[in-house]
């Protein structure tokens, strides 16, 4: 990894400088999305194609990530809520002018299915806020195509 980030928590989602939120239903219920998110972490990839690789760590409380193009995230999770909520901070990254980063992923019962809230809350030098802002609608997209792709393998029947 090339530089450590700036130690954030939950409440970064009230102050961070670039606050990214989308959201997307699911036909699944919470805990069924809550599992594909916090439990499956190796399973990323197949729905998430931004992510190449994904590895829990100490025992579940953290996570490595590669995306595609080579950035690589090391990250602890902050937030385990089954049914509710996952989020975690990057510590480590070769990602350039990033100087803080927090996702957070929240369920809620919508029906019989869940609405999935994706926010991003990142710090970053001017030329990175400006990437990012570019970037915005595409991250958008990549989130609902991630969203579509969990929520048919998750109801997809069992083989």
């Amino acid at each position: 990894m090339a530089r450590r980030l700036r130690t954030v928590g939950l409440e970064f989602t009230d102050s961070a400088p670039i606050l990214l939120v989308f959201a997307a239903e699911v036909s699944a219920a919470p805990d069924v999305v809550y599992r594909a998110l916090a439990d499956d972490v190796t399973s990323w990839p197949s729905w998430f194609t931004a992510v190449t690789r994904a590895t829990p760590t100490d025992g579940g409380a953290g996570r490595e990530v590669r995306l595609r193009g080579g950035i690589r995230f090391r990250e602890t999770v902050v937030a385990a809520e089954p049914g509710e909520r996952y989020a975690y901070r990057v510590d480590e990254t070769n990602a350039p002018g990033l100087r803080a980063l927090l996702e957070e992923w929240r369920l809620t019962a919508d029906g019989t299915g869940t609405r999935v809230q994706w926010t991003f809350a990142a710090d970053g030098t001017g030329p990175f806020r400006t990437v990012l802002g570019i970037a915005r609608m595409g991250m958008g997209r990549s989130f609902r195509d991630a969203v579509r792709r969990l929520d048919g393998r998750l109801t997809a029947p069992a083989a």
